[in-house]
């Protein structure tokens, strides 16, 4: 009895992590994880106070600002929605675009950026990825872009084909095969799972933060992304 009891207690915890992104136990997300540290632990808010402290910029007080102006439009789909409540900016995450060429998130700024990261084996991520693209397709331009970073590891072509079979065609390709960029935002408390996305402004600063999937093509999204573009 005590061993089924510890069994059905064993279980019940596998299923609360999994229902937290809905694919940490998949294969392929191994390769994108690394054991907490103290310094790395995140808090019940999901933030981690060294590494917020390290990041710490007051030129991003601002984006607080508008965070709060975006704190009525957190709801619906976006419900999950964090916004950011100290001013902080992003480590510098680093990927290549379609064609293989080096890019950094700084290369992207003066627009408003939604940083996304997804992978072929994360069903989640597969499911948004049309939500996501929508969305670029309806907001994008010169002062708002989704930017969608693939970590698939091993088959440089899946994601590829992946994107074609479902009909992507707005999204811009970014990839990082060596998941360099989850580990950065790992570091400061931004990246426990996929799909991870991050609302940042045109300097660079955090504006808020999802842990999971949303769909992306709601009234509520847009309505979000566009009070973040337009600055309070």
């Amino acid at each position: 009895m005590i061993g089924l009891v510890a069994g059905a207690t064993v279980a019940g915890a596998v299923v609360g992590a999994l229902a937290l992104y809905g694919m940490n136990g998949l294969p392929g997300n191994a390769s994108a994880t690394k054991p907490l540290t103290a310094e790395t632990k995140p808090q019940a808010d999901g933030t981690v106070p060294a590494a917020t402290a390290a990041l710490s910029d007051p030129d991003c007080t601002g984006a607080v600002t508008t965070a709060k102006g975006l704190a009525p439009l957190a709801k619906g789909e976006l419900a999950a929605f964090s916004l950011a409540t100290t001013p902080r900016r992003l480590p510098e995450l680093a990927f290549t675009d379609a064609d293989g060429k080096p890019v950094t998130l700084a290369d992207l700024k003066g627009k408003t950026l939604l940083v996304n990261l997804w992978a072929t084996w994360c069903v989640p991520c597969r499911k948004e990825m049309p939500a996501l693209d929508q969305l670029e397709k309806v907001a994008g331009g010169k002062d708002f872009q989704v930017v969608a970073i693939n970590l698939d590891t091993r088959d440089p072509k899946k994601p590829h084909a992946f994107l074609k079979e479902i009909g992507v065609s707005a999204l811009a390709f970014y990839a990082d095969p060596e998941t360099k960029s989850f580990q950065a935002l790992r570091s400061v408390g931004r990246g426990f799972g996929l799909p991870t996305t991050l609302l940042v402004d045109a300097k660079g600063c955090e504006l808020g933060f999802l842990a999971g999937p949303a769909e992306w093509a709601s009234e509520d999204a847009l309505a979000l992304i566009r009070k973040a573009t337009q600055g309070i």
